[in-house]
């Protein structure tokens, strides 16, 4: 797969197949974002990743999916929801560039595992303090993400902005997402 092709296709998914990821895939993206870029070389980053299907589905009310969407609407089911998630922590206060890193490293972790077909969504409207003692995390390992990880479930296609400029997502008729992006020569000045 070109990397045109991964950018375009590695969207944010909310709805995922229940076919497991395999085991060898997420301990290639977690050996993968070891070792990408990080600011100063500081390696503040610290990570916890779920697999367990226990824990997975205990995890699934404390996420707040989709902000522009009707719960309803935006809200994986039983039998959509993600089979396994990377919560990216930074450790202690880390510098001043830890925030860029935590960037760095779901861009990583998403576009390795589109390509394996693999869907993600960057999670932000979470309720880490409850994720936290659930997971066990450590008291110093403050979290800044949550990346939900499985196979798509649904489609999420990359749309011209309507006449109206919004760029919010929305469903289509299939109940796929629809994601508007600005044209190119809207937001790069060339010279």
């Amino acid at each position: 797969m070109d990397f045109k092709t991964l950018c375009t296709g590695c969207r944010t998914y909310r709805r995922f197949t229940q076919e497991k990821i395999a085991p060898e895939v997420l301990d290639e993206l977690m050996d993968n974002v070891r070792i990408a870029n990080s600011a100063m070389n500081g390696q503040v980053l610290r990570y916890v990743l779920v697999k367990d299907p226990d824990l997975v589905a205990k995890m699934q009310p404390m996420i707040h999916w989709a902000a522009a969407l009707p719960k309803e609407l935006g809200t994986p089911k039983v039998g959509e929801q993600p089979t396994a998630f990377v919560l990216i922590c930074k450790e202690g206060r880390g510098n001043p560039w830890a925030d860029v890193d935590v960037g760095i490293a779901a861009r990583t972790i998403t576009l390795n595992a589109y390509s394996y077909g693999i869907g993600s969504a960057m999670l932000g409207a979470v309720e880490f303090p409850k994720m936290t003692e659930l997971l066990g995390v450590p008291e110093d390992w403050n979290p800044r993400l949550l990346i939900a990880l499985g196979y798509p479930g649904c489609k999420s296609t990359i749309v011209d902005v309507p006449e109206n400029g919004s760029i919010k997502y929305y469903l289509d008729e299939n109940k796929d997402y629809c994601v508007p992006k600005r044209p190119l020569d809207e937001i790069c000045i060339k010279k």
